[in-house]
């Protein structure tokens, strides 16, 4: 199986990944090439809270892999990608139907791609908001995403 076809087969899946579909995770929209998506939580009594808000656990759900993923599908097999650290900032309560993008353009990876070819390793931060649907923020995250290039020492020879 190709590698588009691989990751075009995983974000399919992605929607039915228990943890995703019962907290009411999907992604709803996606770039053929990896760099772009869209996700959307519905609040729902599975994914509420004691006082009826969305639940915090599943805000950050829905914005765990989409780094990593992006990276792993544009770097290529060269490099190993793991998520290293989060932290989240709840900013107001989130309600109904919220959104979170996630897109990284050719011009960062690329320097992702510098910094892991340089150093062997690196680890990048990336932002993120959760909105409403007015574009309100509910929360806003920070990713650190590690980078290494696994062929590290051969590569500086």
């Amino acid at each position: 199986m190709s590698r588009d076809k691989k990751f075009k087969r995983l974000i399919r899946l992605v929607n039915w990944y228990p943890p995703f579909l019962f907290s009411g995770i999907k992604v709803v929209e996606h770039s053929d090439d990896f760099k772009f998506f869209k996700v959307r939580l519905k609040v729902t009594w599975f994914n509420r809270n004691l006082i009826g808000t969305a639940f915090g656990g599943s805000l950050y759900s829905m914005c765990d892999p989409f780094f990593m993923f992006i990276l792993i599908a544009n770097l290529g097999e060269d490099y190993i990608v793991w998520d290293k650290y989060a932290s989240i900032d709840f900013v107001k309560p989130g309600k109904g139907v919220v959104y979170a993008t996630f897109s990284l353009s050719q011009d960062e990876i690329q320097g992702v791609k510098e910094l892991a070819n340089k150093d062997g390793k690196h680890v990048v931060e990336f932002p993120c908001e959760v909105k409403d649907e007015a574009g309100n923020v509910i929360a806003s995250l920070k990713k650190g995403v590690y980078v290494k290039r696994k062929d590290f020492q051969k590569a500086r020879t």
